[in-house]
C-alpha cells in the first residue's frame, strides 16, 4: 500500500497541484519558491494538525488569487444555496493497494468500492468555508463594516475597511477542516459526491492508516562548543525504543546496573553532605529527630541519558567533542539520527501495528555539506530505508519517502525515475509538478508497426545521462546559455563582465548584470536541438545558444573552409539546419537578431523561428567585412592588435602560425592551428592587460545582452 498521488488545492503556490510518487524514493526539485516545503506544510498541517493546536491553517496560506475571490464575495450579493460549492483549502491522497496488503484499518470503514479492478482509495482534507459560515461571514463583516464607517467617515464613498485585515483575523471562525474518504475510480479520477466522513467514526482512527512525519531543512545543527545536538539525540532515541518488547533485556541489564550504582553513591554522599545535614537538624523542629535528611542517589533510567551522554568522534585513538566536526558532518549524522528516531515512533509497541502508510519528508538533506556528502547521502538513503518498517516480531510496513533539494550533486546521483520537477506555471500565482520520466513520451515516437525509432532512443539515453551524470543544474536555473567548446566555457564569465561593463551605464540602474542572475552555462556544443523538448518542458525563461556558423563547401564534399563574398556554402552545423530547416549560409548571414528567435510550436513539437520567442541561436555574424566560421576565427580577426602583440603558451597555439599571423592577418589560418582550447582561453586570460584589452565577438555580445533582461 503506498501513496500513487497527491492533490492539493488553494495552498500557498499549489493552487492545483498534483504530483505523483514512487513507492519509494521521490526527489522533488525545483528552483526556490516553487512550493516544496508548501507540500511538506499542507501535508503536516492536514495529518498531523489534531495533535497539535499550532498546526492550524492561517489567512496567508490561502493561494494569493484564492484570497482576492474571497475578499471579492465580501461585497456581492448573496449566492443562493443551490449555488454554492464548499471553498478553501483541499488536499487529496489517492493510496494503492494489492491482494497482499492488510485493509484491516480501512476495510468496510472508508472503502467506498468493491470492484474488483479498482485498487484505490482516497482520504480527504478540506480546510473550508461551508454555506452556513459563509452567511455568518457576510453577516459579521457588514457589521464590522458598519462600525467602522461610522467611526471613520470616509471623505469619498468608497469605504476603507480593509477586507483583507477582516479576514486574517476572522477567517478561523469560519473555516472548518473536513476529513472524508472519497470514491476513485479505476482510472484515478475523484468522485468528490461519493465520499465517507471520517471525523466520528466509530472505530476508526486516522494515524492507524497513515502517518507522517518529516525532518525540516531548519535543523538544529550547529558546531558551537555548547551544542550536544547529537548527544542529545541519544536520550531521545533511547526513549522512544524504551518501551519496545526487543529491547526488554538491555533495558533490564540497564536499570539493575544502575540500582548497584544508586547503593555505592549513596555511602558517598553521606560524607560528602554530612557537615549540612548535620546543621540541618540542629536547626529542626521540637525534636532532634524531626529534621534528619538524607542524601540519596536516585538515578532515573529514563532522565539519565539526557545530559549523560556523550557523542564523540575517535580521532587518532583520541576522543574529541562533537563540536569538533564541521557542520557537513554533524548534519549528515544528525539526519541519520532523526531518521532513526522517526522509524522507532513509526514502528509503535508490539500491541499496536505501525501505520498502514508511513510517509517521511527530508527537506533539503544538501544544508551544510559539501557536494562530495550529497553524493553519499543520496547513494546511500535508499539502502538505510529500503527496508521500510520492521520489528524484531517480524512486524513490516513500508516506508515511502520525499526528498526535496535544491542540489545539482544530489539530482546528477539519482534515478531519472524518481525526479519529480516542480516549477511555476507562467506569471501565474500557481506551480506544478512534472515527472522527469515522462520526458520519453516527448522523445520516443514509434514507426507504423508500433516499434521504438532507435534515434529517438538514443536522443533520449544521451538527455538522462547529460542531466543525470553531467548537468542536472539545468533544473534550477532561471536561465540558461549553451555554448560550444571549451574556449568559450572558460571565458564567457569575463565576456559576460566586459558586457557588463561596457553596456550598464546605459540601462536601469536595477537591472541586475549578468553575473549577478541565476543562469547556467553548459557545455551541449552543436548538439542543442537535443535538449529542445527538455527545455520547454522544465519551462526555463530564457536560452541562449551560442554556437559556430561551420561554413562548409557545397560541392557536395562539405569541407571546411574560410567564406568568400560570391562563393556558395553551406552549414554543417547539426543544430541550425534543425532550428531553421536550410543549409545555405547566405541565409544565415542575411537573418537580423529577431529573426534569430524561437519559440515551441505544440503541433510541430519543436522550435521553430519566431520573433517573439524566448530562445535565441546566436553563432558569428560580419565583423566589417569578414564571415567568421568559429569562434576563434571570429576572436582573432576582430582582436587583431591584440593577438599582435602578446606570446602565447606554444600548448595553446602553434608559434609559428602566431607568427605568420603578424605578417598575413589571416584569422582563419591562425585558427586552424588551435593546439588546445582550453590552454587557448587560459593564455588569453592571462595576457590581457590594462593597456590593451580583446573584445569579445559581436554575436555573444548580442546574446547576451538578449538574456539579461
Amino acid at each position: 500500500m503506498f501513496i500513487k498521488k497527491i492533490k492539493v488545492q488553494n495552498f500557498r503556490l499549489l493552487k492545483d497541484f498534483t504530483i505523483d510518487l514512487q513507492p519509494e524514493l521521490s526527489l522533488v526539485v525545483g528552483k526556490n519558491n516553487v512550493g516544496k516545503t508548501s507540500l511538506l506544510v499542507v501535508l503536516d498541517k492536514c495529518l498531523n494538525c489534531y495533535n497539535d493546536p499550532h498546526k492550524k491553517f492561517q489567512y496567508y496560506d490561502f493561494n494569493l488569487d484564492f484570497q482576492k475571490s474571497l475578499e471579492s464575495l465580501l461585497d456581492q450579493s448573496v449566492v443562493e444555496e443551490k449555488d454554492w460549492t464548499n471553498l478553501g483549502i483541499k488536499l487529496r491522497i489517492i493510496v494503492e493497494f494489492n491482494e497482499y496488503d492488510s485493509l484491516d484499518n480501512v476495510g468496510n470503514r472508508i472503502l467506498t468500492n468493491l470492484e474488483e479492478n479498482n485498487n484505490y482509495f482516497a482520504l480527504g482534507f478540506d480546510y473550508c468555508l461551508d454555506y452556513s459560515n459563509y452567511l455568518q461571514m457576510l453577516s459579521e463583516y457588514q457589521d464590522a463594516k458598519s462600525k467602522y464607517d461610522t467611526k471613520h467617515p470616509a471623505s469619498h464613498s468608497v469605504s476603507l475597511f480593509d477586507k483583507h485585515e477582516f479576514l486574517d483575523t476572522h477567517q478561523h471562525k469560519f473555516f472548518k477542516i473536513f476529513r472524508k474518504s472519497i470514491h476513485v475510480n479505476s482510472d484515478m479520477t475523484l468522485d468528490e459526491e461519493r465520499f465517507i466522513k471520517l471525523d466520528g467514526l466509530v472505530g476508526f482512527k486516522l494515524d492507524d492508516v497513515i502517518r507522517f512525519d518529516y525532518i525540516s531543512a531548519r535543523r538544529s545543527v550547529d558546531n558551537r562548543d555548547a551544542d550536544h545536538t547529537l548527544s542529545n539525540h541519544t536520550s531521545e532515541l533511547y526513549k522512544i525504543q524504551e518501551d519496545s518488547e526487543e529491547n526488554t533485556a538491555a533495558r533490564e541489564n540497564f536499570i539493575a546496573s544502575l540500582k548497584e550504582t544508586d547503593s555505592s553513591l549513596t555511602e558517598i554522599y553521606g560524607s560528602i553532605f554530612e557537615d549540612i545535614i548535620g546543621k540541618i537538624s540542629k536547626l529542626g523542629g521540637m525534636h532532634t529527630k524531626d529534621s534528619v535528611i538524607k542524601v540519596i542517589s536516585t538515578l532515573h533510567h529514563r532522565e539519565l541519558l539526557k545530559g549523560n551522554t556523550t557523542v564523540v568522534y575517535e580521532h587518532d585513538q583520541r576522543n574529541l567533542p562533537e563540536h569538533y566536526n564541521g557542520l557537513g558532518y554533524m548534519n549528515l549524522i544528525s539526519m541519520i539520527f532523526e531518521i532513526s528516531l522517526i522509524v522507532e515512533k513509526m514502528k509503535r509497541a508490539k500491541s499496536r501495528r505501525p501505520a498502514d502508510i508511513n510517509l517521511l519528508f527530508i527537506e533539503e538533506p544538501e544544508a551544510h555539506t559539501h557536494p562530495q556528502m550529497q553524493y553519499v547521502f543520496i547513494k546511500n538513503i535508499k539502502a538505510l530505508l529500503q527496508d521500510g518498517i520492521v520489528r524484531r516480531d517480524g512486524t513490516k510496513a513500508p516506508l515511502q519517502y520525499i526528498v526535496s533539494t535544491h542540489s545539482s550533486h544530489i539530482v546528477s546521483d539519482s534515478d531519472f525515475e524518481d525526479i519529480k520537477y516542480i516549477t511555476r506555471i507562467g506569471d501565474q500565482n500557481a506551480v506544478e509538478s512534472k515527472n522527469l520520466n515522462d520526458l520519453k513520451k516527448l522523445y520516443i515516437k514509434t514507426d507504423k508497426d508500433g516499434k521504438e525509432l532507435e534515434d529517438d532512443k538514443a536522443a533520449y539515453r544521451f538527455l538522462k545521462q547529460y542531466l543525470t551524470l553531467m548537468n542536472s543544474e539545468l533544473l534550477f536555473a532561471d536561465k540558461a546559455i549553451f555554448i560550444e567548446g571549451d574556449t568559450e566555457r572558460i571565458l564567457l564569465p569575463i565576456m559576460m563582465q566586459k558586457v557588463d561593463e561596457k553596456n550598464m551605464p546605459n540601462i536601469d540602474k536595477r537591472e541586475l548584470g549578468l553575473l549577478s542572475q541565476n543562469i547556467s552555462v553548459l557545455p551541449i556544443g552543436a548538439h542543442s536541438h537535443i535538449f529542445e523538448k527538455f527545455f520547454h518542458f522544465i519551462g526555463v525563461k530564457k536560452l541562449l545558444i551560442l554556437t559556430d556558423i561551420d561554413i562548409c563547401e557545397s560541392d557536395g564534399h562539405h569541407k571546411k573552409c574560410p567564406y568568400r563574398e560570391g562563393g556558395s556554402f553551406v552549414t554543417s552545423n547539426t543544430a541550425l539546419k534543425h532550428y531553421f530547416e536550410r543549409r545555405d549560409i547566405n541565409y544565415y548571414i542575411s537573418l537580423n537578431a529577431e529573426d534569430k528567435r524561437l519559440k515551441w510550436n505544440e503541433e510541430k513539437n519543436k522550435m521553430e523561428s519566431n520573433t517573439s520567442g524566448n530562445v535565441m541561436v546566436c553563432y558569428q555574424t560580419k565583423e566589417g567585412d569578414y564571415q567568421p566560421r568559429s569562434f576563434e576565427d571570429d576572436f582573432f580577426h576582430l582582436n587583431e592588435e591584440f593577438m599582435c602583440n602578446i606570446e602565447l603558451d606554444d600548448a595553446a597555439i602553434d608559434p609559428d602560425a602566431l607568427r605568420a599571423f603578424k605578417e598575413d592577418k589571416d584569422p582563419y589560418k591562425l585558427a586552424e592551428s588551435v593546439v588546445s582550447k582550453a590552454s587557448l582561453a587560459a593564455s588569453l586570460i592571462l595576457s590581457e592587460r590594462d593597456d590593451y584589452k580583446w573584445a569579445v565577438p559581436r554575436y555573444i555580445e548580442e546574446g547576451l545582452l538578449w538574456i539579461r533582461y
